[in-house]
């Protein structure tokens, strides 16, 4: 499994992937997050699925960039991508399915290109269809997404800071961490603002955010102490 979240706010986009990579009983770290940018032309691409898959159709779609293909709009780069997980697909996908594999590679797609209003989130599917996030859903999770929505469902809203984002984004992961041996540091950080055209990365290690880790279960316990206790006195009655 893996933990990548992407997070859409009205000032930019904030994006996060771990890098474990677990294989029976092997782990190793590696990347999870391709990034292209040029003048006018900002994008990243973070994935969760079957490694091999990953890497071919990522390999794939730099090779149409290194030959000079451009786009002027995130969506036509994101059908771009979609065709070649296609490609792989038509490729590798009846050979792991004999080997007992299921071919699987869901992508967080972000950034923006010179025609957008503004910048893009996506989410695309194994099959190479996607959808766009909008105001209504302001982020996207691919991988293990079970512990890490509460946080992300109670405090973010498309007026947040992109600082904000970030705080509630490794809070997310780090839910996700401490119940899941298969997502770990460190951690890649993305950030896009707005029509900046510059995207920032920016990598983790636990040391890093120990800190941080410390003052969140910190701060749970304090507010689970605050929470008023009378509601419960009826149902403890019956004990005695």
């Amino acid at each position: 499994m893996t933990y990548c979240l992407g997070i859409k706010v009205k000032e930019g986009l904030v994006a996060l992937a771990d890098t474990r990579i677990t294989a029976g009983t092997n782990t190793t770290t590696k990347k999870k997050v391709y990034i292209t940018q040029r003048d006018n032309y900002s994008m990243f691409i973070m994935t969760s699925g079957l490694r091999s898959v990953r890497d071919k159709a990522v390999h794939y779609f730099e090779e149409l960039i290194n030959e000079g293909v451009t786009y002027n709009k995130m969506y036509k780069a994101v059908n771009a991508f979609g065709e070649q997980i296609k490609r792989v697909a038509e490729e590798d996908k009846a050979t792991l399915e004999r080997s007992g594999f299921k071919f699987n590679l869901n992508s967080i797609v972000g950034g923006q290109m010179k025609d957008d209003e503004g910048h893009k989130l996506f989410l695309l599917y194994s099959e190479g269809n996607w959808v766009e996030l909008d105001e209504g859903s302001p982020y996207v999770i691919i991988g293990n997404s079970g512990q890490g929505k509460a946080i992300l469902n109670r405090v973010l809203n498309e007026e947040s800071t992109m600082k904000q984002a970030l705080k509630a984004g490794f809070l997310s992961f780090d839910s996700t961490r401490v119940s899941n041996n298969d997502v770990d540091f460190p951690i890649d950080v993305i950030l896009y603002k707005k029509d900046s055209f510059s995207i920032v990365e920016h990598r983790y290690e636990q040391r890093d955010m120990e800190e941080i880790s410390r003052i969140w279960a910190d701060k749970l316990k304090e507010a689970l102490d605050d929470i008023p206790e009378e509601w419960m006195d009826k149902t403890f009655d019956k004990i005695n």
